[in-house]
């Protein structure tokens, strides 16, 4: 959904939308999320501050995730709510040299009069995710060697213990003598 930031002058403007699962168009090979399990219930509101625009939203919905670990497929409900500061780029003659601010690094820079809301939503739902996602905190994740899902099998590799940039020390022959 594309907003023209220059419909908003004095008042803000609210958007209430809901997308539905083939909404989301993710790279199914190497993505987190594989993709919406319900509908995602979005607000906004878009209002003016000075030359700023601040956008106040609510995401909830129930995504399709990959786990981190042993890669299988999981579900999680999630609720996230954000704040984004929106402001044109400086320009050329104010690029020398600046000093960013804490509250600076909130603020994203639009390019024109227009934003997106579908690259605002998905850009907070990738936000709103943990750096290691998890189908559950006990996940024991792939055997190393040969592939297999713990969680589901034990594998019948052998476990080598100790560290292993040690390994090569076992190798050593010593002189009897």
């Amino acid at each position: 959904m594309i907003v023209d930031l220059r419909t908003i002058l004095t008042a803000p403007r609210h958007f209430d939308f809901i997308l539905e699962p083939d909404w989301w168009q993710g790279n199914e090979e190497d993505d987190q999320i594989l993709g919406l399990d319900s509908p995602l219930t979005v607000q906004i509101n878009i209002s003016r501050a000075g030359s700023k625009y601040v956008l106040e939203g609510r995401l909830s919905g129930r995504l399709r995730l990959r786990c981190g670990r042993c890669l299988e497929p999981f579900y999680n409900d999630f609720k996230t709510g954000f704040k984004l500061f929106l402001s044109l780029p400086p320009s050329d003659s104010e690029k020398s040299e600046l000093d960013l601010l804490e509250e600076d690094m909130s603020v994203d820079f639009i390019l024109g009069d227009e934003i997106d809301l579908d690259a605002v939503v998905r850009e907070q739902i990738y936000f709103s995710l943990p750096i290691k996602s998890l189908c559950r905190e006990d996940c024991s994740g792939l055997c190393t060697s040969c592939g297999a899902n713990l969680n589901k099998e034990k594998c019948k590799c052998r476990r080598e213990t100790g560290h292993p940039g040690f390994s090569e020390l076992k190798n050593l022959k010593f002189k009897k003598g």
